[in-house]
């Protein structure tokens, strides 16, 4: 296993230092911005040889670089680390296009994978040395509506979710003592018993008017009979009972 790293690494670092070392300030820009022959050439090498050794990397011998202690070497291991699982083996790569800005050099090497394509992004100083890489994965028309498909699921499922748990919530309300929801149940109940019809009284009927009435009448007529009168003569405003005592 540790001949395996010394071969991998021995090969990762003679593909650098060739860049670095032989090639050391022989790049030269063209007046018009175009990169000249010898310096496009030298980049087009090196990136396509780091891309070559870089992806067939187990992740045994990746861990490895990673603590190489080499800033290039743990930058370019977690770069493909991290995309690796999304391409699959590799099938095929693309020339090489190389862009120059701010003293430095841009080389694009993009990539056909089993899964889907990426782009191997290099960026090299003035020197022609390798200082950063970053993997771009391109995504195809389908795997972006699936991701976006199950976003959209994710998103809608969360905002349900915390609906849910705000209702329960809010319908434990009405078990909390002194909270406005009893209050409002308790008045809503007093609202219902006001508003309840009351039954209707029935008027007692005038019997006792009635009984005086003829009472009245027959009394009348007595003292009409004893004067020898007629009952225009008087009238009879009340009568009131005399308690006699036994004798």
């Amino acid at each position: 296993m540790n001949q395996m790293f010394k071969k991998a690494s021995s090969v990762l670092t003679a593909v650098v230092c060739a860049a670095s070392i032989t090639f050391s300030g022989a790049s030269l820009v063209l007046a018009d911005g175009e990169i000249d022959d010898q310096t496009k050439t030298t980049i087009e090498t090196t990136a396509e040889g780091l891309t070559e050794t870089i992806i067939p990397l187990t992740d045994e011998q990746i861990e490895a670089y990673m603590e190489s202690g080499d800033e290039f070497t743990e930058n370019a291991m977690t770069a493909w680390n991290g995309a690796k699982e999304e391409l699959g083996d590799m099938k095929e790569t693309g020339s090489v296009e190389i862009e120059y800005s701010n003293d430095e050099y841009t080389a694009t090497v993009p990539v056909t994978f089993e899964k889907e394509d990426a782009e191997f992004i290099y960026v090299f100083d003035k020197n022609l040395t390798p200082a950063s890489l970053s993997v771009d994965v391109k995504y195809s028309f389908a795997t972006t509506m699936k991701n976006a498909a199950l976003n959209t699921v994710m998103g809608l499922g969360t905002v349900f979710v915390i609906l849910i748990m705000l209702i329960f919530l809010i319908s434990l309300f009405q078990f909390i003592p002194g909270s406005g929801a009893q209050e409002a149940k308790a008045k809503k109940k007093a609202a219902e018993e006001a508003a309840a019809p009351t039954p209707a009284t029935v008027a007692a009927a005038p019997v006792q008017e009635a009984d005086n009435s003829e009472l009245i009448a027959v009394i009348a007529a007595a003292i009409a009979a004893s004067e020898g009168t007629s009952t225009d003569g008087f009238v009879v405003r009340s009568i009131r009972k005399i308690n006699r005592k036994k004798r």
